[in-house]
């Protein structure tokens, strides 16, 4: 966990910074560390993540099915890609044929860009040619305690950044000419 993010969010709390209707965004941050701060301290805080379980109703079944195995905690974004990222993996060498896929990984990287992904943290994407998995962002604000139904019910959904405007390509880019 970020113990930087953690401070500051804290110490912002502390610190009366959050009062006012003054907003922290954060730059990196994961359900865990909201977790840990608790929403007392945390409410307000605008963050941006790929991956939310109470998302939708693929995210929650997900989380759902998955939960048990972890102890109590919850799946963050960075888990979520990992996740679908393997399984994205593991189909495209299936698809592809085990000793075909072990013989040339380059074959198994192409074949992952050509078909599209479907798996329940990020629904069906694809992956762009320069390897960039297509997906939205989200732009999330903690809630107060009083509006959290769970232990694990941290966020309202703001707004929601198309895959496109998320992860605009190279060509765009005025500083890779």
């Amino acid at each position: 966990m970020p113990a930087d993010t953690v401070n500051c969010i804290k110490q912002a709390h502390e610190f009366g910074l959050t009062r006012g209707g003054k907003r922290l965004a954060a730059m990196l941050a994961f359900i865990q560390v909201i977790k840990a701060v608790g929403l007392e301290t945390a409410q307000g805080l605008l963050l941006t993540e790929s991956f939310y379980w109470d998302l939708n109703n693929r995210t929650r079944a997900f989380m759902e099915r998955i939960r048990p195995k972890l102890g109590g905690n919850y799946v963050s974004s960075e888990q979520a890609g990992t996740y679908a990222a393997t399984l994205h993996y593991l189909k495209a060498a299936a698809d592809l044929g085990v000793a075909a896929a072990k013989a040339n990984g380059a074959e198994v990287v192409a074949r992952m860009k050509a078909m599209p992904t479907d798996d329940d943290c990020y629904g069906t994407l694809r992956i762009r040619a320069d390897g960039q998995a297509m997906h939205p962002a989200y732009l999330f604000q903690v809630k107060a305690p009083g509006e959290s139904t769970g232990p694990w019910d941290l966020y309202k959904l703001v707004s929601t950044t198309t895959s496109e405007d998320a992860a605009p390509s190279i060509e765009s880019c005025k500083l890779a000419g």
